[in-house]
């Protein structure tokens, strides 16, 4: 049944489903330096050109104010010091089990939050601590929930691919492989079928771009005009599979056929921001979209992945000094005098004391009681509640 058809009278159902309340931004160390900003308007010209399937793409000229380029030059750093240190504590065996960081790619997690509101929903796959961090989660929560303690923003239990904060609409971290597509095309059902005039973004990487679940979400989306955007974070590397070696045509905006697509540097955080800012405002009135992110990951696929195998140090290196989305802000920052090489160094210092202090206060956190086990596993108020220390207690409420 097509959603224009579904009874509004339900829709209340919904409501209750997404209702994403608002989440505290990050800490500002650069405050004192941003706190003179009169508001002046610059526009920039993204890194390179849009490329459109079956649309017109965007303007490459941004609009962008001096506090709005120290936030993100904070933000990124902030997200690159934290999956620096998860490496360092994996190492240590601190954290145990799957990892996967997300250094490099996050211009897409920043510009994307730019463009949005906290009312808009995400989800994503399992390289999810910074997407988790952008929508307004603390770096305690991150460090607790990597080193499996109750502070975490999953009590612990769900580890490095199951970051989760319903309350600032992010529906996870998602383990299994472009199984995140079709519960992000339901969310942007539920968003349709309550008139909200909210989108979701949807994000997968290359190597789940093959996925044929992917394209049934795509086709239901497309028939339905759900409001969703589905963004394919290229970082040309499905594990330790080249995208060329993986798909026959790797022009991943144009797969929708019938649904149109745009690609974006996404090294690039205006780039990424005037993009998903176009691509909500086509969701809400036409349906669907593909944005195919160009960007690029440092670390190996997972913790246990080298990354050096299947591509050269020359590579990653050439990257880093060419299309790092840090330093590319850097240098506009410099350019446009917003502050000094200087005190773009203190707040670099500032991050890493701030890393430093959530990890203390992470490692601090007891570990979960054994009873976590049973929570979170059926619906509040149905099902098994609480088993006894021996396994005799059961307590059930069924429906």
């Amino acid at each position: 049944m097509a959603v224009s058809r579904l009874a509004s009278s339900s829709s209340s159902l919904s409501k209750l489903l997404l209702r994403p309340l608002p989440a505290p931004p990050f800490s500002r160390s650069f405050s004192a330096i941003a706190s003179d900003d009169d508001g002046t308007v610059l526009t920039i010209e993204t890194s390179v050109p849009f490329t459109g399937h079956k649309i017109d793409p965007p303007s490459r000229s941004v609009d962008t104010t001096r506090n709005e380029l120290l936030s993100f030059f904070h933000d990124m750093s902030v997200m690159r010091r934290m999956e620096i240190a998860a490496d360092s504590l994996y190492k240590a065996k601190l954290i145990r089990g799957f990892c996967h960081l997300y250094d490099g790619q996050e211009a897409v997690a920043i510009g994307m939050e730019a463009a949005i509101t906290k009312r808009d929903s995400i989800i994503t796959a399992y390289r999810d601590h910074c997407t988790f961090l952008g929508r307004g989660g603390t770096l305690v929560e991150v460090f607790s929930e990597l080193m499996g303690r109750r502070s975490g923003c999953s009590k612990g239990k769900g580890g490095s691919m199951h970051f989760y904060k319903k309350e600032a609409g992010f529906y996870g971290g998602h383990g299994i492989v472009g199984a995140q597509i079709p519960l992000g095309c339901g969310l942007a059902f539920a968003q349709k079928y309550s008139k909200d005039e909210t989108v979701t973004f949807a994000l997968y990487g290359d190597g789940a771009a093959n996925q044929g679940q992917l394209f049934e979400a795509l086709n239901m989306s497309a028939l339905w005009d759900l409001p969703v955007i589905l963004v394919c974070e290229n970082n040309h590397y499905g594990m330790g599979t080249a995208e060329w070696r993986a798909s026959k045509s790797p022009a991943y905006y144009k797969r929708g056929d019938y649904v149109p697509g745009l690609k974006v540097d996404g090294m690039d955080v205006l780039a990424v921001k005037q993009a998903c800012k176009f691509a909500k405002e086509h969701a809400l009135k036409n349906g669907p979209i593909i944005l195919e992110m160009d960007t690029y990951r440092y670390h190996g696929h997972s913790m246990s992945d080298p990354g050096s195998t299947y591509r050269t140090r020359d590579e990653i290196s050439g990257v880093r000094q060419e299309r790092d989305p840090i330093e590319r802000v850097r240098k506009l920052i410099l350019t446009y005098e917003i502050s000094s090489a200087s005190e773009l160094k203190d707040i670099e210092k500032g991050i890493r004391k701030e890393v430093d202090e959530a990890i203390r206060q992470a490692k601090e956190s007891p570990m979960p009681d054994p009873s976590e086990l049973f929570t979170n596993v059926y619906v509040k108020g149905f099902g098994v509640e609480a088993f006894g220390a021996d396994r005799k207690e059961v307590k059930a409420v069924l429906p």
